[in-house]
């Protein structure tokens, strides 16, 4: 993807004929069913800027590349130590919030991603070519909280608002060339992946888009062989906590979708909020695109062809539970595949809800099953994470290898080698050396670089110390980290969500989460047995009540896994407290708190609160309820010790 469109200095493009720069910027754009529309909206751009730089020196950029939200600002102007970021608006007449929000995002997405321009005075400026004039308040529009406000008439007097004559100015050659190291959310990432960008527009780093990149040529790779030779075959992908593996699932799934669409390729999840919102977002977008691009498509139909794109696993498992044929798909990506339900679990809940006796296969087992229904090739691809067990029956990694063990030997089985070379996936020693002698291990599909959080990518380290309780590491891990991700504490609810509304800019996205079994928090106004709809919760905007902005309804680690938003509130529940220096694992029952004894319980809700403080990926503050001398269910030794302890650690108050 070219960085921009055209680019000059800004006494070149004066002198430069209109009609030339019209054609460069035409030659580049990719839509010709707009050409017309686009053109005008250019030409008023073109004479409007030639009108109103004439007295300045710097450069100029048009429809410059916003990879990480699959978009182009109209305009980038450099003047001196000084980045405008400019948005037009050419036939309009008023300010409208929604354009304002577009040009800060972009502002913000320079800022945070954009290795130039992290310390670059950056400006953001909307240009409503027929406004009147507005007033400009300097203070808001460096905090990103306003935008400059031009007409077509006064551009060149609000740029001079903020042009420094120092001798300062910025390489524009070293400017272009920086790297550009966007940190999508999945629902970004997903989009764009669905739009034709690659891995590496939208990765982070170098190394990690490299990393994605190669193991996505080694699922290509596995894939074509099995097609040529009518294997069936199935690859086993590992990653590193915040490595993208959903990224690459979604990666492979969407680029086998586009090599061949009769391998139906499919990416299969048992999160639901995650599949429902993604869909939703997927939809919502094609929509929108489609409109921008003077098509009209409806959203029933929108949601057609993304939802095969995306899928419950669940679903994709009573299908054919109900149907005994081979599956359409061909490809198959399973996310978090270690999740799958044990035999136990399965036989349980086909009793419960389907009505059927005797039901003897995991879903491990049973989806291998309905693969192997194919007469030629298939592919499955399971992605393996570990940490964020949150739920009872979950099979893991032991469970796929088993059935392989006992029923699908001509299945050709790939990798990675952190299965066979860590702790962390196998524990049978049996299975791991079955594992080497009869199957393929591969590097490359381990993902050995973190994508995750731009703000800090220790805050899993300082997540992991802190529920560890070692306070020498966590206070340690909390002064790297606290300036680049702020992590805040407060037991006055209305301060916290304050807080939340002040540091969000633009569209970022803020909430209120806590754990599920966080049950008292209703006596203070926050129902975790209240279930939101996770698309209307992360993707409406903030006009709507049922949004995350609002800051009414709470999402809890069954809803966000998955998922994450910029800045959160966790409400710290009493089912999870330190007394004497230990943590105390609780259950509400009826009207009283019970004692969880089973280890794996207690290792179910200590990964709760993992996946809940892990969420934010720009800062987080925690509330800590003050306890109450008239509930018994809620007393002052459910919360002090654990509000000391991370005043220990070094967390500011507020």
């Amino acid at each position: 993807m070219n960085r921009s469109y055209y680019n000059n200095t800004i006494k070149e493009f004066i002198s430069e004929d209109k009609t030339i720069i019209l054609g460069k910027l035409s030659l580049n754009h990719s839509n010709r069913q707009l050409e017309d529309l686009q053109k005008n909206a250019w030409l008023k751009q073109i004479e409007i800027l030639k009108d109103q730089l004439a007295c300045f020196n710097g450069q100029i950029y048009f429809e410059f590349a916003i990879p990480r939200m699959g978009k182009r600002v109209d305009n980038i102007i450099i003047i001196g130590d000084t980045i405008f970021i400019i948005e037009f608006k050419v036939s309009d007449k008023s300010f409208e919030n929604h354009a304002k929000t577009q040009v800060i995002d972009y502002t913000l997405d320079l800022k945070n991603f954009h290795e130039g321009s992290h310390f670059a005075r950056l400006i953001p400026v909307l240009v409503v070519s027929n406004a009147v004039v507005q007033d400009n308040d300097i203070s808001k529009i460096t905090e990103y909280k306003d935008v400059l406000k031009a007409n077509k008439n006064n551009l060149k007097d609000v740029l001079n608002l903020f042009v420094d004559k120092s001798l300062h100015t910025i390489d524009f050659k070293s400017w272009e060339s920086s790297i550009y190291k966007p940190t999508p959310t999945i629902v970004e990432a997903a989009q764009a992946l669905y739009k034709g960008h690659n891995v590496k527009e939208i990765s982070r780093s170098d190394s990690g888009a490299l990393n994605l990149t190669k193991t996505a040529d080694c699922l290509n790779q596995i894939i074509e062989f099995t097609k040529k030779h009518n294997n069936k075959t199935i690859c086993f992908v590992t990653g590193v906590p915040g490595a993208g593996k959903t990224l690459a699932g979604l990666n492979i799934a969407n680029e086998r979708m586009k090599t061949d669409e009769d391998e139906h390729a499919v990416f299969l999840s048992g999160n639901g909020p995650l599949v429902d919102v993604l869909r939703e977002a997927l939809s919502r977008d094609l929509v929108k695109t489609s409109k921008e691009n003077g098509e009209h498509i409806l959203k029933q139909i929108a949601r057609r062809k993304t939802n095969t794109f995306i899928q419950n696993i669940h679903h994709f498992r009573d299908e054919y539970l109900r149907n005994h044929i081979a599956p359409i798909e061909k490809v198959v990506v399973f996310d978090e595949a270690q999740r799958a339900w044990n035999k136990k679990q399965v036989s349980s809940f086909m009793k419960r809800k389907k009505g059927i006796e005797n039901f003897e296969m995991s879903e491990p087992e049973f989806l291998i099953d309905v693969m192997n229904r194919h007469k030629d090739w298939c592919t499955i691809i399971c992605l393996i994470g570990g940490g964020q067990e949150i739920n009872t029956g979950e099979a893991g990694l032991e469970e796929w290898i088993n059935a392989f063990k006992s029923k699908y030997s001509d299945w050709n089985i790939h990798y990675s080698n952190l299965i066979t070379e860590s702790k962390n996936y196998i524990r049978d020693e049996n299975q791991k050396n079955w594992l080497i002698n009869n199957a393929n291990s591969h590097t490359e599909l381990h993902l050995s670089v973190s994508v995750r959080s731009f703000r800090s990518e220790k805050l899993s380290s300082f997540v992991h110390e802190f529920l560890d309780l070692d306070i020498k590491k966590s206070k340690k891990l909390y002064q790297e980290i606290k300036n680049d991700f702020p992590i805040l504490l407060t037991r006055d609810l209305h301060k916290a969500k304050s807080w939340l509304r002040e540091q969000a800019k633009g569209s970022e996205r803020i909430g209120l989460i806590a754990s599920s079994g966080a049950r008292r928090l209703r006596s203070l106004g926050i129902d975790v047995k209240n279930e939101i709809h996770a698309p209307n919760w992360f993707l409406n905007n903030e006009n709507d009540i049922r949004s995350s902005y609002f800051l009414e309804e709470v999402a809890t680690e069954f809803d966000i896994q998955g998922l994450e938003i910029d800045w959160a509130c966790l409400a710290w529940g009493a089912n999870f407290y330190i007394k004497n220096n230990a943590w105390v694992y609780q259950n509400f029952k009826g009207s009283k708190w019970q004692n969880i004894n089973k280890e794996v319980s207690k290792e179910y809700l200590k990964n709760t609160y993992r996946v809940l403080l892990t969420r934010a990926r720009q800062g987080l503050i925690i509330y800590i309820p003050i306890g109450s001398k008239i509930d018994q269910t809620r007393p002052n030794e459910f919360y002090d010790k654990t509000w000391e302890y991370l005043k220990t650690i070094g967390l500011k108050e507020i």
